[in-house]
């Protein structure tokens, strides 16, 4: 049996599940610990609340299928930023187990990239516009 937009479904639920428990995270925590690496990479300390877009709204959307390419795309640029200001020393590491050192976050991000170019099926709340 094929079935496309369950797969999309599933995959939309996956991902804004995974990444919304790491905004939750960041709800509960503070991202101060985000603001501290912006700072050392000299970039202002106000960008970490960013996070909360990509980690909380982006993951929402995802969910319940609203707006899914916009969603991917702030899931994208979340996940670049995350490579790019906590883990580029690890771009090109290999664990002890064979596994990527970022192989999360190029999950997180193919995953998105398909949502973005598929868009968010037939059991998306939204399916109208060009960027759902």
């Amino acid at each position: 049996m094929k079935n496309q937009n369950l797969g999309l479904l599933i995959l939309r639920i996956g991902l804004g599940v995974l990444m919304l428990l790491h905004g939750i995270a960041k709800l509960t925590k503070g991202v101060g610990g985000i603001e501290d690496m912006l700072g050392q990479s000299g970039l202002p300390g106000f960008v970490a609340y960013f996070v909360y877009f990509g980690e909380i709204l982006a993951p929402l959307f995802l969910i319940v299928g609203f707006r899914t390419r916009i969603a991917a795309l702030l899931f994208i640029g979340t996940m670049l930023g995350a490579i790019f200001l906590a883990n580029a020393d690890k771009i090109g590491t290999l664990l002890n187990s064979g596994g990527w050192a970022i192989e999360l976050q190029a999950l997180f991000i193919t995953g998105a990239l398909t949502l973005f170019f598929t868009g968010g099926g037939k059991y998306a709340l939204s399916g109208k516009n060009r960027w759902d």
